[in-house]
């Protein structure tokens, strides 16, 4: 039985469609990739009661006092006070989390009721004010959830 040989345009029509085909694989799995990590906060989210916390994070309703900053400089560079106020604006402005460094000696992430509370505290960065919400804390990060800025 003799070998079959392919022309070289055989050939070439032959590695175009591989490239095609491996091209739309690609794409296939490019496309479920960012869907499924779009769809991650869903599926993270999903089936978590809110109702049972254990005993670190239950929490209870306090009212703290401290300087309002923006959490990536703070922790990047112990960026706090007057001189660093106009960054910290900018950075909670943009998203990036936003705490209170308490004058209780903590440090605190503050969010609402899940969600940020960027837009209402960046005009407080490098302020002293007073948030009311529920103190709980997990593997040493201390939050403030539900806060409420008092006035």
């Amino acid at each position: 039985m003799a070998a079959k040989k392919w022309s070289a345009a055989a050939r070439s029509k032959n590695k175009t469609k591989q490239k095609e085909n491996m091209k739309k694989t690609n794409n296939i799995i490019a496309f479920t990739a960012a869907a499924l990590f779009a769809a991650a906060p869903v599926i993270a989210h999903e089936g978590h009661e809110h109702g049972e916390k254990d005993e670190l994070a239950s929490g209870e309703t306090k009212k703290i006092t401290g300087e309002v900053i923006d959490m990536a400089c703070y922790i990047d560079h112990n960026a706090t006070g007057e001189k660093h106020a106009d960054c910290a604006k900018k950075c909670i402005t943009s998203g990036l989390p936003v705490g209170l460094k308490a004058d209780d000696g903590k440090t605190y992430l503050l969010i609402g009721e899940h969600k940020p509370l960027n837009s209402e505290l960046a005009q407080y960065a490098a302020k002293k004010i007073t948030v009311e919400g529920k103190v709980t804390s997990r593997d040493g990060v201390n939050m403030i959830e539900n806060a409420v800025i008092q006035k």
